[in-house]
């Protein structure tokens, strides 16, 4: 347990972060996994219009440092990329 004030403070502060990254984590993976679902169901219209919500969500990621910049732009490409084949 931590004795120093500052180090009391530090913990609170992680804690707090610990929660943000959580909810940005599940956001994300969460529309991610709906998208490949709908896109292995062969449904490109559904896909499509949840692609948009998806990057949302892996921008926000990334605009938190909760995942890379470039890790984003893989994730959006390749979401892309497969429901661009589905046509």
């Amino acid at each position: 347990m931590a004795i120093i004030q500052s180090a009391k403070r530090a913990i609170r502060g992680s804690e707090r972060k610990r929660v943000y990254n959580e909810r940005r984590s599940k956001a994300m993976k969460e529309v991610v996994k709906e998208v490949k679902a709908l896109a292995t169901a062969k449904d490109k219209k559904s896909a499509q219009a949840l692609l948009a919500k998806a990057f949302k969500a892996i921008d926000k990621a990334a605009k938190t440092n909760f995942i890379k910049k470039n890790t984003a732009s893989r994730k959006k490409s390749r979401l892309a990329k497969m429901i661009k084949k589905l046509a």
